[in-house]
């Protein structure tokens, strides 16, 4: 007998529908079909195993399946359970008539029991655009899937219940959240709150500034001033993410299996890889590509801490998706596009020994150690970070004060503020929501300056020596500036700050 079942794949962040046809005949054998990878032809041992187990077998027959389309590469585990219900439909041993309503998926024990998937939220949106009734995976991924609405999500302890199921002897318990009781849950007690660092006034202005405008920053000063701590403390001054945003991000971290009891994310994610990382792993990629640390970081922060200390390969990857805010993925094969709207946040040392011009230093190093150490990040990368800042030790008395600084709510009151300033101006444009995203064109619209602010520009860029991209940086940034004081229009002013805000490329910085 023949029986159709339904299973999913994940390629990228979106899911493709899988027909498993299962045919049992006359003969003996069991044959796998349609490019199964070695985890799926495994899986016979381990459904044999679960069904014995379960006082159901594996019919002593010949058994064909076909997992369609049959040019397009399957791999992981996940399967299991759709071939086992597959198999127990086709060879009569439970009924086969609902069998073909549901996306069916999950991992098993060999005592029935089901372990988590990966990927469960994408599929869970591809069951309900092909219009099936409901979806049947492990318990562990019931909540992240419950996340889409008008879609009976399903979650099992073991493969007793769904056979149950299908043989109407038992009801199974659907999953219910509500994403937006759950979306506003822990949204004001950040972990790390700005009013644990002391000093550093202009540090936190930058910090607010980039937030607003999601710019890019790199922080510069000797160890031991608070780069570190003030990086970590800027995901508690962005914006609540948007409900569409968190959907985007709880997507691209569960196709790599990092959503597993806790739903919808609703904070920003924050990511800091460490300086040995290749650049498959920062950019995503691999036989069967997975996203990267730049697509997990998406519409949250990439925290980059030693700058130069990174290989410079994986820096350069790294240019076109600050640029493009995705990263296309090329195979022979196939492609795949990951998006990668992040934050790049970078601190770095200003020399090899860490002290930069300080004459009581415990190492101090030479120009050309200096110049050696700085040439490791290329022009190209440093022009598209919008904002370069210099960190300088917190003095004694700043460190003993007993006052609170600012907290995090407060900053990001008035960067919540900006942000909904630039929601208005860019409400017609799909893909720009802040002004970082600003295009040239946009750029022209919305960036408009007085006489005087040119002449003040002009100046900073001959006295500088600024590329054309660094000019395109300084507005956006004054852009900013202008939205956290909410006046329409940018002052010379705006244009002054932005323009100390690019240190790194003044000539003769090293002294």
């Amino acid at each position: 007998m023949l029986v159709k079942i339904y299973g999913s794949a994940v390629f990228g962040v979106e899911a493709t529908t899988i027909t498993v046809e299962v045919n049992i005949d006359k003969g003996i054998g069991y044959h796998l079909v349609g490019l199964p990878d070695n985890a799926i032809k495994e899986s016979s041992y381990r459904i044999s195993a679960a069904l014995n187990n379960n006082k159901y077998k594996l019919p002593g027959k010949k058994i064909t399946i076909n997992m369609a389309p049959a040019d397009l590469r399957k791999e992981g585990s996940a399967y299991d359970l759709t071939l086992a219900v597959g198999i127990l439909a086709a060879s009569n041993q439970i009924k086969s008539e609902k069998v073909g309503d549901y996306v069916i998926m999950g991992e098993l024990s060999l005592d029935g029991s089901l372990q988590p998937i990966k990927g469960a939220l994408p599929i869970a949106i591809k069951a309900k655009e092909e219009g099936f009734k409901g979806f049947i995976l492990p318990k562990q991924n019931a909540k992240e899937a419950a996340i889409v609405s008008d879609l009976k999500i399903y979650g099992i302890e073991n493969i007793t219940e769904a056979i149950n199921f299908f043989d109407d002897k038992a009801e199974l318990e659907q999953t219910i959240i509500d994403t937006r009781a759950e979306f506003y849950k822990d949204l004001d007690n950040p972990e790390f709150d700005f009013a644990d660092v002391k000093g550093q006034e202009s540090v936190k202005r930058s910090m607010e500034i980039a937030a607003a405008g999601g710019h890019n920053i790199i922080l510069v000063g000797p160890p031991g001033s608070g780069k570190t701590m003030l990086s970590k403390r800027l995901p508690s001054i962005l914006p609540p993410m948007t409900l569409q945003e968190a959907l985007e991000t709880t997507k691209i971290h569960s196709v790599v299996g990092k959503v597993k009891e806790s739903g919808l994310m609703n904070q920003r994610p924050f990511r800091s890889p460490h300086h040995t990382i290749s650049d498959v792993a920062l950019v995503g990629g691999g036989q069967y590509p997975q996203p990267g640390e730049i697509s997990l970081s998406h519409n949250g922060v990439l925290f980059l801490d030693e700058l130069p200390e990174f290989k410079r390969s994986v820096l350069e990857v790294m240019r076109q998706p600050l640029e493009d805010r995705e990263v296309t993925i090329s195979r022979a094969r196939f492609t795949v596009t990951y998006p990668s709207s992040f934050m790049l946040v970078a601190s770095m040392n200003p020399s090899p020994s860490g002290y930069f011009n300080d004459p009581d230093a415990p190492v101090t190093s030479s120009p050309a150690e200096m110049q050696r150490y700085l040439s490791k990040i290329s022009g190209p990368l440093l022009d598209r970070i919008d904002i370069h800042i210099e960190v300088n030790p917190v003095p004694f008395e700043k460190l003993t004060e007993e006052r609170l600084a600012e907290p995090s709510k407060t900053i990001r009151a008035r960067v919540t503020k900006a942000r909904e300033h630039q929601s208005k101006r860019f409400a017609d444009l799909e893909n720009v929501h802040y002004n970082a995203q600003m295009s040239v064109k946009q750029i022209r619209k919305f960036c408009q300056l007085t006489d005087e602010s040119k002449n003040l520009l002009k100046t900073a860029m001959e006295r500088l020596n600024l590329s054309a991209r660094a000019y395109d940086r300084i507005l956006k940034v004054s852009r900013t500036i202008a939205d956290l004081e909410g006046v329409p229009d940018i002052s010379s002013n705006h244009i002054s700050e932005a323009i100390q805000y690019r240190s790194l490329d003044r000539e003769g910085w090293l002294g």
